[in-house]
């Protein structure tokens, strides 16, 4: 099984990029901005380091949800994959070790469905990628930053629970069948 440590190695990598990115724009660049702002400086931020960020950040964010979409699929027990024990709720009474990783994996969904449902689609705005008039991009900047901050939010659960669960399935599989 060859898949499941690449698979495993691209979801670290690319979900280690898209949190240390989503971090750094709710943590870091939010106050930067403003502060740039307020001292007219705002440009290169806004022109150099906002778009490239965000290009990393939707990119990774889909690497992240490929990776762990394909490693769900790799794990294995009691015949049923991780994907569909992750995924179905009426497995999680038969196989309860899917438990953690599936609240973790719906997390991450959401955060994913967020990520390019409504924060880039409101970015574009912003950044004047899509028309839009000046009252549609404050629009834009309120609900980015409200879309922003509840996955930061969903990313601390989110983290715990994606920790947790494959380290129980490890148990599970290795120490309590062994």
């Amino acid at each position: 099984m060859w898949q499941e440590p690449i698979l495993r190695w691209i979801h670290l990598l690319a979900g280690v990029m898209w949190i240390g990115l989503l971090y750094f724009f709710n943590f870091v660049n939010t106050d930067a901005v403003k502060e740039a702002t307020a001292s007219g400086e705002a440009a290169p931020i806004g022109k150099y380091v906002v778009p490239r960020a965000l290009f990393y950040f939707r990119w990774s964010a889909l690497v992240t949800w490929l990776a762990g979409c394909g490693l769900l699929s790799t794990v294995h027990a009691d015949g049923v994959n991780g994907f569909e024990g992750a995924f179905a709720f009426w497995s999680w009474g038969q196989h309860p070790i899917f438990c953690p990783i599936g609240i973790g994996a719906w997390l991450g969904t959401i955060m994913f469905l967020n990520v390019w449902g409504v924060i880039w689609r409101n970015q574009k705005k912003i950044l004047g990628y899509v028309p839009a008039t000046d009252p549609e991009k404050a629009k834009a900047r309120r609900v980015a930053f409200l879309a922003s901050r509840v996955n930061t939010l969903l990313s601390i659960p989110m983290l715990w629970f994606m920790a947790t669960g494959p380290h129980a399935l490890f148990v599970e599989t290795f120490v309590y069948r062994h």
